[in-house]
């Protein structure tokens, strides 16, 4: 508050200081007028001059134009006017307004200025205006000195002001000294009071000793010399204090004097007491003394008895001493006596002893003789035997020599009778007959029936005149010309000697992008057509998350490949590496919205657009390579894309060599989508999305791949034949039932293998100890390390271990192996977990009961995925369960049994073509493998775990058959390749010929 007081004063102040001096600008102006004109009518008086404010106002005689400028630059430099100016007899009206040294602009305005009903100025003459623009520009110049001037008395406004400022800041410092001093003033008044206060308790003490009468004196006295009295009566008063202060001080020491007596007589009664304490003791313990006396009187009366008593012992002592002595020397002679016995002993048992060896001797005598005579038995029958071989030996040899011989005479039939044939073949068939086979095969690639390549193959045939295209031709006499040319280009088929063109476009591959069985079947499948002599390549996405240590000789190409995508063209970076001895081709694109650099290979939200972004660039990459494969091999909804693309928009562009291929590993995922999106890829979405088509058969408004794949593709296959019925019905097709019945003659189901190089016992790095099915002792010692490695307990070797390998998925059946973690603790076993799962609360589920096993000595659940780990499983369990509500083929019960674990499966998709029960009649003995069980539900499962450990513990040799058979059995690729290689083959005959007839 007082700062603002201060502050309004201050302005008040500067209110009251006589404002800077006017400078008279409409005094020294020039008027605007004629140069001629006498003083008297140039001048304007006045400082301030009145003006009119009505601007409009028509005056025949004096009007005055006014111009007001104030507060130029925040002053009031005044008010400037400007008189009228009378030129010949006319009234001008120039109203001119000056600011911040603008030019006048109402110079020329002048000209149209209206005066007297209308009538237009016509006598203002040029050398006027001049003169009035000149002293227009003498009046700018005033302006602009009185404006200079008017800074300046700005600055000393601002000088003034900060001066006060400073005064200002003065007088705050010394208000805030005072409020200090006021404060300081009030602790002292307080002081006083008290001081007061003080000398009123000191008058009532002097009136409590008698010296009232003195005090009212005193103030009799003070009474009459007022200050200076009351002066000494404050000094006495004081000297007064000093003493009482000098008396308490006294007091406090006596007090402290009296205390420490007080302390002193504490301390002599606590000695007092802890003295008679001590007396009581003294006292209690002469008692104990005396008591002790007594004792001890008495003890001394019963030594005295036993003193004597002592003497007769020694006595007898002595007795015994001297009859100790006499035993000993007698004990001493019978030592003698007993040495010399034993002597006599040794020398006895060594007769003995040469006696029996003579004994034996002569034994021996007489069976080496009769030896002899057996020996001699035996050489005369070994003669007879030899003599006997040697004319077998001499027989059989004669034998051999005849039929060598006749063996000859019968391939030297052969040869000649091969001879008359190749000579007389070209003789039977006269040279018409060729003549006219080579007119035949032009005629055909003139009409286009076959290629130009089928036909210098069969001109070779002819040329050599070889047996078989004449055979061919003679069989073929009374077929049609269709089968007849199917018939010659088989033989062009089998002709070649190189093998088949197979591109694999997926989005797996092991082990350098694996998520599931997929990455497994891609490579297990290439690696085998690859070793039948098959050209076998991979396109796949290059993922930023991709397992690069996988990949040998990584490389990226020096050119870029452009594919389309949402109306526009994309470059993608091609890489080049070899995977498992496979050359696979990595796609980056070059995409704003970086699609294969999301850390993961599935599960975004745009995974639509992903693939069929990568589909398409795919099959830009072997067109634009100049690649003819036979076989383009898409796999799962993510390539389904290839099929569609293939024939609608790459065909036509010249990559129409080959045949699609499209194998569904898992018909629960179908990749279905809004069929506006299929327009991205370049597909033509209203003409897809139809029900004989790619239109989704549950939701006419979305498009399925997996269906565009089934329409589209030349060969359709599945991972297992029992998979391939099951997804015809309803239950099982998940909406596609209709469409795979439709399509049903190309459709197939072929059951998976695996890397038996990758899983092998024998030559696998990853686990403890390495074995066979010949030398099981490795898989006991598997089991200890894996036991020791998760702290389980191994104080039983025979209690059985369960293993257990999944996506803790609904499909894989997590309510059963939840189950048999519960049932395989009571019937005396243990379990081992690995998987993780992508459904939250199967996740969390499986958290707590990983908690709650957390320390138990015979359950460890581990919720990742550990590939290391996962073989250390493989070869320490001695069961495997899969416990699957619909498996499409499965590989976990493959590996299992490659690792010596028996398998307890469901009888479902593929563990039913590869799982077959032990105590299944049904079923060939040499094939039966584990333990199945139909019904999804606890009853079933427990069936199947119970055979199993009974068998585990009842009868330890025919489980270790059942392992040693299982361990044998061949899950490789090599059958699977083959039944894949006759597909393919078939299917590109059927094309050729197609292509022959058209």
């Amino acid at each position: 508050m007082r700062q603002r007081n201060l502050s309004a004063n201050h302005k008040r102040q500067r209110g009251k200081k006589s404002p800077p001096e006017q400078i008279p600008i409409s005094a020294e102006l020039q008027p605007i007028g004629d140069e001629e004109s006498e003083p008297e009518n140039s001048v304007i008086n006045g400082v301030e001059m009145e003006y009119f404010v009505n601007h409009g106002t028509n005056c025949k005689d004096d009007v005055g134009v006014v111009t007001d400028v104030e507060h130029i630059d925040g002053h009031n430099l005044g008010t400037l006017s400007v008189s009228a100016v009378e030129t010949n007899g006319n009234v001008e009206h120039i109203h001119e307004q000056i600011a911040n040294g603008l030019m006048l602009p109402a110079v020329t305005k002048a000209l149209a200025i209206n005066v007297d009903g209308g009538q237009q100025l016509s006598g203002v003459h040029r050398e006027d205006l001049i003169g009035m623009i000149k002293n227009a520009e003498r009046n700018i110049l005033l302006l602009d000195q009185a404006r200079v001037h008017a800074l300046e008395d700005l600055r000393e406004i601002l000088g003034e002001k900060e001066t006060l400022q400073g005064e200002i800041n003065t007088l705050e410092m010394r208000l805030a000294e005072a409020d200090a001093r006021i404060k300081i003033a009030s602790q002292k008044k307080m002081q006083v009071e008290l001081l007061e206060g003080q000398l009123e308790k000191l008058r009532n003490e002097l009136i409590a000793r008698g010296e009232l009468e003195l005090y009212e004196n005193q103030n009799k006295f003070l009474n009459k010399e007022a200050l200076l009295e009351r002066d000494n009566h404050v000094h006495y008063l004081s000297k007064e204090v000093d003493t009482l202060r000098t008396e308490n001080l006294a007091l406090k020491d006596d007090i402290q004097t009296l205390k420490s007596m007080i302390s002193n007589v504490k301390d002599t009664d606590e000695r007092m007491v802890t003295l008679e304490n001590e007396c009581s003791l003294i006292e209690s313990s002469m008692k104990e003394l005396e008591s002790k006396l007594l004792v001890s009187q008495q003890d001394s009366s019963k030594i005295s008895t036993l003193k004597v008593e002592y003497q007769g012992l020694w006595e007898k002592v002595e007795n015994l001493q001297h009859s100790l002595d006499k035993a000993t020397k007698q004990a001493d002679q019978a030592i003698l006596m007993l040495q010399q016995t034993q002597d006599l002993r040794k020398k006895v048992d060594k007769l003995e002893e040469s006696l029996e060896e003579a004994n034996a001797h002569k034994v021996s005598s007489e069976k080496m003789q009769q030896y002899n005579e057996l020996m001699q038995q035996k050489i005369k029958l070994l003669e007879e035997r030899l003599q006997k071989s040697d004319q077998d030996i001499y027989s059989y040899v004669q034998l051999y020599q005849e039929s060598l011989e006749e063996f000859q005479a019968t391939l030297n039939s052969l040869k000649e009778e091969s001879k008359k044939r190749t000579a007389t073949g070209p003789v039977d068939m006269p040279w018409e007959f060729w003549s006219c086979l080579l007119l035949t095969i032009d005629g055909w690639v003139l009409e286009k029936k076959i290629s130009n390549s089928d036909a210098k193959l069969l001109r070779e045939l002819v040329w050599k005149k070889d047996r078989r295209i004449r055979d061919a031709y003679i069989a073929c006499k009374e077929k049609n010309e269709h089968e007849v040319v199917s018939t010659f280009l088989r033989l062009t088929s089998s002709q070649a000697s190189s093998g088949l063109h197979v591109v694999h476009i997926a989005a797996e591959m092991a082990p350098v992008a694996k998520v599931g069985g997929l990455g497994d079947v891609v490579t297990g499948l290439g690696k085998t057509l690859q070793k039948k002599g098959h050209l076998v390549e991979i396109v796949l996405p290059k993922y930023d998350c991709i397992q690069y240590d996988g990949i040998r000789d990584l490389r990226a190409l020096d050119v870029t490949v452009e594919s389309y995508f949402d109306g526009k063209l994309f470059q993608n970076k091609i890489w080049v590496g070899t995977v498992e001895g496979l050359p696979v081709y990595f796609i980056e694109p070059h995409h704003p919205n970086k699609f294969f650099w999301r850390g993961q290979y599935y599960g975004e939200h745009d995974d639509f657009k992903r693939f069929s972004y990568f589909s398409r660039a795919a099959l830009e990459l072997l067109l634009q390579s100049g690649k003819k494969p036979d076989i383009i091999h898409c796999h799962d909804w993510q390539t389904a894309f290839v099929a569609p693309l293939y024939w609608d928009l790459y065909a036509p562009k010249g990559l129409n060599s080959a045949r699609i291929c499209f194998t569904c590993h898992n018909f629960e995922y179908q990749g279905a989508a809004s069929a506006s999106e299929l327009a991205s890829c370049g597909l033509d979405a209203e003409q897809l999305n139809r029900p004989d088509r790619m239109q989704d058969n549950t939701s006419h408004d979305r498009v399925n791949p997996v269906k565009g794949a089934i329409v589209f593709s030349n060969i359709v296959t599945t991972v297992s034949p029992t998979y391939a019925q099951e997804v015809r019905t309803a239950e099982g097709g998940k909406g596609l039932h209709s469409t795979l019945n439709f399509h049903s003659r190309k459709f197939v189901g072929i059951l998976n293998g695996i890397d038996t190089d990758a899983w092998n016992p024998a030559a696998d790095n990853f686990i403890k100890v390495q074995y066979s099915a010949n030398d099981m002792q490795g898989k006991a010692e598997n089991k200890a390390a894996i036991r020791r490695q998760l702290g389980l307990s191994s104080a039983d070797d025979q209690r059985p271990l369960v293993g257990c390998i999944t996506r803790l998925v609904p499909q894989k059946g997590v309510h059963l192996i939840k189950h048999a973690i519960y049932r395989s603790l009571e019937m005396g076993g243990q379990f081992v977990l690995l998987g993780s799962s992508p459904v939250p609360h199967i996740q969390r589920e499986f958290e707590g009961l990983a908690n709650q096993f957390q320390k138990h000595e015979h359950v460890r659940l581990i919720l990742k995925y550990d590939e290391s780990l996962s073989h250390s499983i493989f070869a320490a369990s001695d069961m495997f369960i899969i416990p699957s509500i619909f498996e499409p083929c499965g590989l976990t019960q493959m590996i299992a049994m490659r690792y010596g674990s028996v398998p307890i499966a469901r009888k479902t998709g593929g563990l039913n073509d590869s799982v077959f029960d032990v105590d299944d009649e049904t079923i060939p003995r040499k094939i039966r493998n584990g333990f199945t069980f139909v019904t999804p539900n606890e009853q079933g499962i427990n069936s199947a775990l119970e055979r199993a450990f009974s068998l585990y513990k009842n009868n330890k040799e025919s489980w270790k058959q059942l392992v040693q058979k299982d361990m044998n059995i061949d899950f490789s690729w090599d059958s699977s390749a083959s039944q894949y290689e006759e597909l393919y083959i078939k299917s590109l005959s059927r094309a050729r010929a197609a292509a022959s007839t058209t």
